[in-house]
């Protein structure tokens, strides 16, 4: 928008009042953000998560901890290598037979193989408690991936709203300068102020600085985003995603959380503590251990044959294995406590962010068909009250003020319902409830 030199000339006051107005009347009218169509290049929401997902090394982690498990579960339920054991018994070391190998009859050359007869539970449980840390590093990784998904989404929310409270600084500052500029054309023609002229530019200085610290804000919230990332942060960011639904309802909240990652990972923890203790149980009953051993002494004697078995005492069951087992199971029962204690708190937690979103969205309503309208009434009733020369240029610069403050308001108020939804749209895994939508 432009204003032609004709507009500076020396006019009546109700003519330079009514050209102001039509300027500031045509702004007004244009003071809301309009989506811009997205560049091919455009960063969007399931962009940023997609690339966050596959820069994470957190998951890699995760899936080489599960990796790790695995192999061990097949490691320990095999029974342990059998034992080569080779020896000489019953050497002489003195008188005429010393150091001879053959001469007398009790020195013998032995070599022998003994094996440990692990029991089959015992070998059970322990692939089993293999097993479920695998599971807990699978739920690890789901962990993660929610704890990634809803960082990236936040990161991507900030900096879309706080460049639309920058587009709608960068608006109010066009109107101040032609604010300025109609305000200067007045005193210079006689027909207005001096003090008008001063009041619109030091609004254009105030929201100048404004704009510098709306940057500062995007520069902070592009790094936060390039943490996810990486260079993509720079891009410009895609249209907003639906923020007005969220996968969970009041009702069935408490059933649905058990499928928070959170849990799942007290609970798979909960299962390899009793994994462990079956381990315990299984170490009350004693494992057998075969020895075969081949002797040879001289060729005027003959060859011997051995046979042995060894089984451990547990002659003190009730302060050792008992013991052992007692404490497994109480760590159980630790386990226990703790997931429900949690299922507890994220159960309130979750109710309490829900009712805080809904309460945002009543809110945004609000300023939707109340705020933001009585708002642009009031400036557009200034702007009338100037043209008729009722009002001085001061009541303008104050309702449009006003106009814009209720608008970044509001903008403020979507960014924290927007960070809202990124908690509750990335607190379940995908797949597990439906989606809800706000009414």
């Amino acid at each position: 928008m432009f204003l032609n030199q004709a507009a500076f000339a020396p006019r009546s006051r109700p003519a330079i009042r009514q050209s102001l107005a039509g300027v500031l009347l045509g702004m007004a009218l244009s003071a809301s953000v309009h989506a811009q169509t997205p560049s091919p290049s455009a960063l969007a929401l399931q962009d940023a998560l997609r690339m966050a997902q596959d820069r994470s090394q957190q998951l890699v982690a995760q899936d080489a901890l599960a990796t790790a498990s695995r192999e061990m579960a097949v490691a320990a339920g095999q029974r342990p290598d059998p034992a080569l054991r080779a020896g000489i018994s019953n050497l002489p070391v003195n008188g005429e037979d010393r150091f001879s190998l053959t001469r007398d009859f009790m020195t013998m050359r032995s070599v022998g193989v003994m094996q440990e007869f692990t029991r089959s539970d015992k070998l059970s449980a322990r692939s089993a408690r293999y097993e479920k840390e695998a599971e807990v590093a699978d739920a690890g990784r789901s962990l993660a991936l929610t704890k990634l998904q809803a960082g990236a989404a936040a990161a991507w929310l900030d900096r879309y709203f706080q460049e639309r409270a920058r587009e709608v600084l960068s608006q109010q500052r066009n109107e101040a300068r032609l604010q300025v500029e109609a305000a200067d054309a007045a005193y210079r023609g006689g027909k207005g102020n001096q003090a008008d002229v001063f009041t619109a530019r030091s609004a254009v200085a105030q929201i100048e600085d404004r704009i510098v610290q709306a940057d500062r804000q995007i520069a902070t919230a592009t790094t936060a985003l390039a943490r996810w990332v990486g260079a993509p942060a720079t891009s410009p960011l895609g249209p907003l995603p639906k923020i007005d639904q969220i996968p969970l309802t009041p009702r069935d909240l408490e059933s649905r959380l058990a499928h928070h990652p959170q849990i799942q990972l007290m609970l798979k923890q909960e299962e390899t503590a009793q994994a462990e203790a079956e381990m315990a149980r299984a170490n009350k009953k004693s494992d057998w251990t075969v020895e075969v051993m081949y002797s040879q002494r001289g060729s005027a004697y003959s060859n011997m044959l051995s046979v042995n078995l060894s089984v451990p005492l547990q002659w003190d069951q009730k302060n050792r294995q008992d013991r052992e087992l007692s404490a497994k199971l109480a760590m159980v029962e630790r386990m226990r406590a703790e997931r429900e204690e949690a299922t507890r708190s994220h159960v309130s937690e979750a109710m309490a962010m829900l009712q805080e979103w809904q309460s945002d969205r009543d809110r945004l309503g609000r300023y939707d068909n109340s705020l933001i309208p009585l708002a642009a009434e009031r400036t557009r009733a200034a702007i009338a009250a100037y043209r008729g020369g009722a009002a001085p240029l001061y009541g303008v610069l104050e309702a449009r003020r006003n106009e814009i403050e209720v608008r970044l308001e509001r903008i403020r108020l979507e960014m924290d319902a927007g960070r809202l939804w990124a908690q509750l749209n990335y607190l379940i895994p995908e797949g597990h409830v439906a989606t809800a939508t706000q009414p």
